[in-house]
């Protein structure tokens, strides 16, 4: 009896430490989408490209970078890309950061099927040996961590969102592989407002998420 209540704890804490990851690459693939880019493109304020990109122009060539890093294409996908003059798009160090960004992106995919598949078979289990209780408490309390992680990420990021950002870069990427200039296409593409807003969007949406576990699935007679 004893070994059984340590191996419930023991994967209720599994469950409720993965929700976090889960939710925030769930969040993560949802904004890498055209619609995001829609919504994005048209914020009010929203910066202009002092270069002469456009908004069509923009909605033109930044969905090819987000399918570049869902899809099994070589970085030529984005290296053939060319302006109307015949100019590249990207240029080596562009298009050298965005295999990087592939790579963590194909990765976080993969992390994200493994994660899906051990909350499915969890769901499975507890239908199966009647322990729907035992799954909501461990939904609750991953709601519950993710709220706190998410508070502290907002911390972060309301005392120094370039601290944020710089912190993020530097875990995932070689030193200064991800500086670019503002002429670079990248940064027309994608200035730094538009991942203040990537992060608000993650933030919010996985608070939405997660307070729907913590208070959805949380009840007095839980354990």
């Amino acid at each position: 009896m004893k070994n059984k209540n340590l191996m419930m704890d023991i994967g209720k804490w599994v469950i409720a430490i993965l929700l976090p990851f889960f939710i925030l690459i769930s969040v993560s693939r949802f904004l890498l989408t055209p619609m995001f880019l829609q919504i994005e493109y048209r914020m009010p304020g929203f910066p202009e490209d002092s270069y002469g990109l456009s908004m069509d122009d923009r909605l033109e060539f930044a969905p090819f970078a987000l399918k570049y890093l869902l899809n099994s294409e070589g970085i030529d996908y984005l290296g053939d890309l060319e302006f109307d003059d015949g100019t590249p798009l990207y240029n080596e160090r562009e298009l050298g950061h965005m295999v990087d960004v592939k790579d963590v992106v194909q990765v976080g995919i993969k992390v994200w099927f493994g994660m899906t598949s051990i909350l499915v078979l969890a769901i499975i289990g507890a239908r199966r040996w009647d322990l729907k209780d035992w799954l909501k408490s461990s939904f609750s309390l991953g709601g519950l961590i993710t709220l706190s992680l998410l508070f502290l990420i907002s911390a972060i990021g309301l005392l120094s969102f370039n601290t944020l950002f710089t912190n993020f870069h530097k875990i995932f990427f070689e030193e200064g592989s991800w500086l670019f200039y503002y002429s670079d296409t990248l940064i027309r593409l994608f200035p730094i407002r538009f991942w203040q807003d990537v992060v608000i969007a993650e933030i919010l949406l996985s608070v939405i998420v997660a307070l729907g576990l913590w208070l959805g699935f949380k009840k007095k007679d839980l354990k």
